[in-house]
């Protein structure tokens, strides 16, 4: 992983957008600058052993974390807490 310094509420942030189904790892590239290879380095670093479990047998080979494997019926979502994107580090809550 990059020796890319993230404040604990930016961590934060990229483990909620990981976790979301709806969030592609583009936007998570888009917003703070890391590959999804460096997100899933980050999850395992940060969640316990059986959260990181979970969580990469639930985004394995899923779809919707993927722009270009996106369908159109899946729409664009945006979570009620997500504020317009314009290239803030972290959405204002």
């Amino acid at each position: 992983m990059k020796s890319l310094q993230f404040t604990p509420n930016q961590i934060d942030r990229i483990i909620e957008m990981a976790w979301e189904d709806r969030t592609p790892f583009e936007a998570i590239t888009y917003q703070f600058g890391v590959s999804e290879q460096e997100t899933i380095a980050l999850m395992r670093r940060e969640l316990k052993p059986s959260s990181w479990r979970l969580w990469r047998q639930r985004v394995q080979g899923r779809a919707t974390k993927h722009a270009k494997l996106r369908g159109q019926e899946t729409g664009r979502f945006k979570c009620s807490r997500q504020k317009a994107i314009s290239q803030n580090k972290i959405s204002k809550r």
